[in-house]
């Protein structure tokens, strides 16, 4: 951290400043205020500046830097002259400042608002969007600082410069004079700078995760002298793969005259590499790390997988091992997968990369896999790739990544990276932690309309050592707010490969309706139960019989296709025997065929031990050489994938987050094969063979397997992609399984049809939005963080057209007479203690009175039944029209954001926990949606014979409570409860609001990476 020297400083050194940024090449620079001690930096930064730059920011020849010059670039007082660096190395690569004018153009103070802008952009670093993130940065300092709007002067042959802030997207304003383009523009946040923020910063987190998936050349750092060790073995994986590009092993203890291992190029050092390296997977003891990330980024490596163990997961000491790892990275532009990673796949025939402790390279499909815990990405990779057992057939993974402690990219950039890789169609996530909420789910709500989302979320705990920030939503809340945004989540590990089968290869069903046919009746009729109580709307099943043939169940399969009341099939199948038999090739072949002939359905296949069968309906879709012979290695049958034959046991206990008995089984007993031998070497550090605790240090270790089985043959380029017309049909070996995929997919289609038209939010004409910030600005002035009083909750809400009935405090009986006199009659009396609040089941209401002599006798009986006025604390409240009563709730989670919550009051929400939940702002499909999302939304519509209630009231109320909280984020929890939804009209019967100073919003500053 800097620290200014200067007195006349009037600010301390703004550190929350400082940043990393993904720049638009994927590379990473760090953003930070110019103090005096850069004085040095600043002079070789302008000295590598071309002429031609130079003469662009000063409007003339200016060769060098004046001692002047120099102390006034240097010297801030952070508030009406600010500078910011973007460095690289610690070296500046760019700087901007602002300087804060007065109307007349002069040097000001505040309260002027308007300030001067400039920039400087070294040559060799023009074109990486450098200046685009300064700006970003320096306008949200600015707003900071009370400035609303800068002001620049460009030459007009200056076009980079002007093109900057032409496409930053703010409003603005741009003049001719005096040979000058002057450029004024708003700082304030607009949709359109928004949206320009995202783009860029999609394509930059894309690119920046590209480069490690995609790498042309790749150093394995740690390689071993002898076979055994981590390093020797991912040097073989990598090898073994086919990677495309240029491999190198290093080892500084590797002898002088050693050219090669294993056949690869061997170094004692990065630096004695002669080209670039693009990725390095780094395989030594935690301890010699930054040696070698210093090594990479002096060399000019792009990125980095760190395999060792010993940060976070170890403790304070392994904590803060890792922050100095990221920062130390940061400092070279590199970003890291890791530490205590698993690895990195890319099956793309132009990649072929396999850097990870999977000794077999999966088949090449169009899944996308990311996994935080090591353990369960072993078990995602084994069930998509074995046959027999569990949900058959053989679908392939364009790229894995399994992140270990991610403490630097995550699971948002590689669903950036995922967004618009040609190369996947379906993303499947093992998610312990969402770290940014609020980021996550716009990004998800954006890759959902593109392609399917799975995720499994794991216990919730973050990885150790990462900086999220809690929520304090339940489980089943974010859950759905997920669900909103169009991810299809899941509960195992089990259900997302179940889930990504079907996605990956069948089309999405229209609608809800089933067809069902097969040979076994009761198997039919078991996945018809298990249709409808998955919300589908299945056919009565059609049975085939024992007897049927392959032609009966195409012809079957034909004509449910054919039928326009048919969204989806699920043919049942069992096992047939004796003469005429239908032959598992044949069946599949003839499912295949009539899946073909209507391609826009999906198919699924319930089977019940036809191993065979399931193989032979995969291989229509295989994307291996067709033939007819099996793939080497395969011997035609099942051959369950062991990834990795070593694990750190500690992993394989996380696979017990999200895991069903037989997954717990898997991945224990993968976690059984663990060998404590074998630790990555550097400098002589770790032999194969020696200690488990030296094998602890480096991190998870592999053993080339003494007899390698490869699971996939050799892909020639031309069979990358499965044949256009070919449709592998999904397995599965129970019909609930089956069902359950089928009925997230129908769900997945009405969201994405629904996604293509959100709604749009209502403007209303009564909504006073400046007198409700005046009330809550004044409100907040008594103190931060408080409940705010009846009177002023009636006030503030009434701001937003929410009328909320009065209630009039009752202390005596006569007192309650006088209040129902000034409400009118009838009247209801309530006791509000805390422990009687909403609780009419325990007899603490009184509705109805009609007059002051029941008013009178309803009092005696509260005070009989509770105790003295003083602890029932009764209140006098005008009669509402009879309903259904209701609960809405809005709450600000620090790292969710904004949420409205709707269920019915009482034992459903509080009991049952039925409640609906959507993020602000809500739309007006929004609100339709969430009223009806309840299980027991059939009370608000007529069920069993009663009149229907006035849904539109409730729906504009949800609308108007989404505006309040989404308008004023001081507002961080709003209750109204109860409120009684009438034939006609709302009626809010409770509300209580919390006022707080906002929370922080990293979702509208400028793009920044996590900070450490």
């Amino acid at each position: 951290m800097q620290t200014p020297a200067d007195p006349q400083d009037r600010h301390e050194y703004p550190s929350h400043w400082e940043a990393d940024v993904v720049l638009r090449d994927g590379g990473t620079a760090r953003v930070r205020p110019i103090t005096v001690d850069d004085a040095e930096r600043l002079v070789s930064f302008y000295e590598q500046v071309s002429d031609e730059s130079k003469y662009y920011r000063f409007f003339a020849p200016y060769p060098r830097l004046s001692a002047k010059d120099v102390h006034r670039f240097t010297h801030h007082d952070f508030v009406d002259r600010v500078g910011l660096a973007a460095t690289v190395g610690g070296e500046f690569i760019a700087t901007v400042r602002y300087d804060r004018i007065g109307a007349d153009g002069t040097p000001a103070s505040a309260p002027a608002d308007e300030a001067e802008v400039a920039f400087l952009v070294q040559d060799a670093h023009q074109g990486r969007g450098v200046a685009s993130a300064l700006l970003e940065h320096i306008a949200a300092v600015a707003r900071e600082r009370g400035i609303r709007r800068f002001a620049a002067e460009v030459l007009p042959a200056n076009t980079k410069m002007i093109k900057v802030f032409m496409d930053a997207g703010y409003t603005q304003k741009r003049s001719f004079e005096d040979g000058v383009v002057r450029l004024e523009f708003d700082l304030e946040p607009t949709d359109r700078s928004l949206a320009v923020q995202r783009a860029r910063e999609q394509r930059a987190e894309a690119r920046s995760v590209r480069r490690l998936l995609a790498p042309g050349s790749v150093a394995v750092i740690g390689v071993g002298r002898t076979p055994g060790g981590v390093g020797r073995s991912v040097l073989g994986n990598v090898r073994d793969a086919g990677f495309t590009g240029r491999l190198h092993a290093v080892n500084r203890a590797f002898p002088d005259d050693l050219k090669e291992v294993d056949g690869v190029p061997a170094h004692r050092s990065v630096r004695d590499i002669d080209g670039p390296v693009d990725l390095a997977v780094v395989a030594v003891p935690a301890e010699h790390v930054p040696e070698v990330v210093t090594e990479c980024g002096e060399h000019g490596v792009q990125g980095l997988v760190v395999l060792a163990a010993g940060y976070a997961e170890s403790g304070p000491d392994g904590r803060e091992r890792q922050r100095a790892l990221v920062r130390q990275a940061r400092t070279y532009g590199m970003r890291i997968i890791g530490p205590n990673a698993f690895g990195i796949i890319n099956t793309a025939d132009g990649v072929r990369l396999n850097a990870s402790l999977a000794p077999e390279m999966p088949r090449p499909g169009r899944i996308g896999l990311f996994a935080q815990s090591g353990a369960i990405g072993i078990a995602l990779l084994s069930r998509l790739h074995r046959r027999g057992g569990g949900v058959t057939g053989t679908t392939g993974v364009s790229t894995f990544v399994s992140s270990g402690n991610r403490a630097d990219v995550s699971g948002n950039d590689v669903l950036q990276y995922w967004y618009d890789d040609p190369e996947t169609d379906v993303v499947l996530m093992y998610l312990e932690s969402i770290g940014n909420p609020r980021k996550f789910t716009r990004l998800a709500r954006r890759t959902g309309a593109a392609k399917p989302l799975v995720v499994v979320q794991g216990s919730g705990q973050a990885p150790p050592g990462h900086a999220v920030r809690a929520t304090r939503l339940p489980r089943a809340t974010v859950s759905a707010l997920l669900r909103q945004a169009g991810v299809i989540r899941v509960d195992t590990i089990t259900e997302l490969v179940d889930a990504g089968l079907l996605l990956a290869r069948q089309p999405l069903p229209a609608g809800p309706r089933v067809a069902i046919l097969g040979n076994s009746e009761s198997l039919g009729l078991l996945t018809y139960d298990r249709c409808l109580a998955e919300g589908l709307r299945p056919a009565r099943p059609l049975d085939l019989t024992t007897r049927a043939s392959a032609a009966d169940f195409h012809r079957a399969l034909s004509r449910a296709l054919a039928d326009d009341s048919c969204d989806a099939v699920v043919v049942t199948a069992i096992p047939t025997i004796g003469e005429g038999a239908v032959g598992d090739a044949e069946l599949g072949e003839a499912l295949r065929s009539a899946a073909e002939e209507v391609p826009g359905k999906p198919v699924l296949v319930v089977h019940v031990e036809l191993g065979g069968l399931a193989e032979a309906l995969s291989a229509a879709g295989r994307t291996a050489p067709h033939g007819g012979a099996p793939a080497p290695g395969t011997g035609g049958g099942a051959h369950p994938f062991r990834p990795a034959e070593r694990l750190p046991r500690a992993e394989a206990a996380q696979a017990v987050q999200a895991a069903e008995p037989a997954e717990i089984a898997e991945a224990v007993e993968i976690a059984k094969t663990t060998e404590a031998a074998g630790a990555a070497e550097h400098a002589g550090i770790a032999k194969a063979g020696e200690s488990a605790r030296a094998a602890e240090a480096v991190g998870p270790s592999v053993t080339p397997p003494r007899s390698p089985k490869p699971f996939a043959p050799e892909i020639p380029e031309t069979s990358r992609t499965p044949r256009p017309h070919s449709r592998l049909i999904p397995a599965y070996p129970a019909a609930e399984r089956a069902v359950r995929a089928l009925a997230e997919a129908v769900k997945y289609a009405q969201w994405q049809r629904e996604a293509a038209d959100p709604g749009k939010v209502p403007e209303y004409d009564d909504i006073d939005e400046r007198g409700a910030a005046e009330l809550i600005g004044g409100l907040l002035e008594r103190g931060q963080g408080l409940t705010i009083g009846a009177e002023e909750t009636c006030r503030l809400l009434g701001r937003y057209g929410i009328d909320v009935h009065r209630a009039l405090a009752a202390p005596t009986p006569d007192a309650a007479v006088d209040a129902a006199r000034a409400l009118g009659y009838p009247v209801a009396l309530k006791a509000t203690a805390p422990h009687l609040r909403h609780r009419a089941d325990l007899g603490g209401v009184r509705l109805d009175l009609a007059d002051e002599e029941q008013l009178r006798r309803a009092y005696d009986e509260l005070r009989e039944l509770f105790g003295p006025p003083e602890e029932l604390r009764p209140v006098v409240q005008r009669l509402a029209p009879r309903g259904v009563d209701t609960v809405v709730r809005a709450v600000i989670d620090p790292a969710a954001g904004a949420v409205v919550s709707f269920g019915l009051a009482g034992a459903a929400s509080q009991l049952l926990g039925d409640m609906a939940h959507r993020l602000v702002p809500v739309t007006d499909r929004d609100a339709t949606s969430l009223v009806r999302s309840i299980r027991t939304a059939p009370l608000l519509f007529g069920w069993r014979g009663s009149a229907p209630v006035d849904t539109p009231a409730l729906e504009e109320l949800l609308l108007r409570v989404s505006r309040l909280v989404d308008d004023h984020p001081e507002v961080v929890a709003v209750t109204l409860e109860p409120v009684v939804v009438a034939r006609q009209g709302v009626s809010v019967l409770g509300a209580t609001v919390r006022l707080a100073p906002p929370p922080a919003r990293d979702d509208l500053g400028p793009r920044t990476l996590p900070a450490y």
